[in-house]
């Protein structure tokens, strides 16, 4: 594709790599996730799953789309013509993602908005669930399942989200994409810093650092810490649904691909450790503000960011408004670099494929993740987004990961040929651990963590919903992906475009 778009330059791919992988997980989960599986002994496991798992992959992925020139898709069917549906599979998974994505960070938005008076009040939670996103079961004695109606203090800045990531999107690759990271992820970092000062100058910050840093030696023999280790790797460097084989397709053709990995691996797990320090450094005061153990106040996800935070920006001794602005604050910016990046994986394959014009690809599959998104705006949005990110990141993200290495290393046995391209423009040479991480450790990790989860989502409700919804809210949307990569892959080809 000889009128393929490029980066302006690599480090305009680096930070938008980068700020792909830095999303919400690495703010509001990494911090508990490392505090639950031993502390600062999870750190070991953590960077062994990174060098074994995390950057071999993102080095895999680097080079599949920067060989064979295109989307995921068009990768996939470039390298052979059977695993095109692989890609396919990925983008589904990107879609999905990217209709309840937009709706956190349109929580976000809101809320770096309700910081300069702390709106939400003393019960934060009470204000989450009840006036903000005026949860079905509590307003009106709903269940999940419910629809309800759309939330006005929700719809509004959910079309504020989209308009600015399918502005971006318009824009193309050098003058949207590149030019907003260039943007955004600066911004994050310096507002991220001046969050961590803020934090590790309050009372019982030390605390709350004693806890997330304090190592537990003997979790590291936990089979269960090295699970979790391997996860928090794999779902925050968005790998396995296509963005980063999408990324690395706009780059020159001389562009070192195993050094750009190594550096967006090891940027992205910085910020995971930024992250862990200031929110603990604020839970720390919060706990000792309240009288009680950071294990009393410690939380991560949706809890952790739209109830706890709150809670201790409530407590501050001054400034408040800002230290509130600039956390929900960065959590927007985390957010919109991600979305942008996930949207663009389906913008690609229906560029590549069906030879859309940008504004048109960009028009109908965003206008259409869009649309669908608006469901998680609504009263009973909130259950339908924890059923959906739930199934599609456990067997939609994991498995298709497992597929994927699986099917290059195993079935097309391309693993040789990827790793001659990939010395080719390096300048690190890859030896056999790469050729043994991906064919051995990594699949087998992969596999333990699916048939793990396999078994307790057939043993136990998620969440103990009820068994319907998890059907139609769940494991629909997850196996719906594969489906459509099946379907998406049998459309032909125009002659030539399976040429390299």
């Amino acid at each position: 594709m000889n009128g393929r778009e490029q980066w302006g330059t690599r480090a305009g791919f680096i930070l938008a790599a980068i700020g792909s992988a830095v999303g919400l997980g690495n703010i509001w989960r990494f911090p508990y996730v490392a505090y639950e599986n031993g502390g600062g002994a999870f750190f070991l496991p953590y960077l062994f799953a990174l060098l074994t798992a995390g950057i071999p992959l993102l080095i895999m992925e680097f080079t599949l789309g920067h060989k064979y020139r295109g989307s995921a898709p068009l990768s996939y069917a470039r390298m052979n013509k059977k695993t095109e549906w692989i890609g396919w599979w990925q983008v589904a998974i990107s879609f999905v993602i990217a209709t309840y994505y937009a709706v956190i960070i349109a929580w976000a938005l809101s809320y770096t908005y309700f910081a300069f008076n702390q709106r939400w009040g003393d019960d934060t939670g009470g204000f989450l669930m009840g006036d903000y996103l005026q949860r079905i079961d509590v307003v009106s004695g709903g269940a999940p399942g419910d629809v309800g109606a759309l939330v006005p203090g929700v719809l509004i800045p959910l079309v504020i989200v989209w308009i600015i990531t399918l502005g971006v999107l318009f824009k193309g690759v050098r003058r949207g994409i590149e030019i907003a990271n260039r943007i955004f992820i600066p911004l994050l970092v310096a507002m991220f810093l001046l969050i961590v000062i803020r934090a590790i100058t309050l009372e019982g910050a030390l605390t709350g650092l004693d806890a997330f840093f304090k190592p537990d030696w003997s979790e590291i023999m936990s089979p269960g810490v090295w699970v979790a280790a391997y996860g928090q790797i794999f779902f925050s460097l968005s790998i396995a649904f296509a963005i980063m084989i999408t990324y690395s397709s706009y780059l020159s053709k001389k562009s070192d691909i195993t050094n750009n990995a190594f550096i967006t691996g090891f940027s992205n797990s910085s910020f995971e450790l930024l992250a862990g320090i200031g929110v603990f450094a604020a839970l720390g005061f919060m706990a000792q503000a309240s009288g009680v153990g950071v294990a009393d106040v410690a939380d991560a996800g949706i809890g952790l960011a739209f109830v706890v935070f709150p809670e201790i920006i409530n407590t501050f001794p001054g400034m408040n408004g800002l230290f509130g602005v600039l956390f929900f604050g960065s959590l927007v910016l985390a957010g919109l670099s991600s979305l942008i990046s996930i949207v663009e994986t389906f913008i690609s394959g229906v560029q590549d494929k069906f030879k859309f014009s940008r504004r048109k690809a960009v028009g109908i599959g965003g206008g259409l993740a869009a649309v669908i998104s608006l469901l998680f705006a609504t009263q009973g949005g909130l259950f339908f987004l924890d059923a959906a990110d739930y199934f599609i990141n456990q067997f939609g993200v994991a498995f298709a990961g497992l597929v994927s290495v699986i099917a290059v290393s195993w079935f097309v046995k391309k693993l040789p040929e990827l790793q001659t391209h990939a010395d080719g423009v390096s300048d690190f040479r890859l030896g056999t651990w790469w050729k043994i991480c991906l064919s051995i450790i990594t699949p087998i990790v992969l596999g333990f963590m699916f048939i793990q989860n396999l078994i307790e989502n057939v043993t136990n409700n998620y969440e103990g919903y009820s068994t319907g919804f998890l059907i139609g809210s769940g494991w629909l949307v997850a196996i719906g992906a594969i489906v459509i990569g099946f379907l998406f892959a049998r459309s032909k080809w125009k002659n030539g475009d399976l040429n390299e």
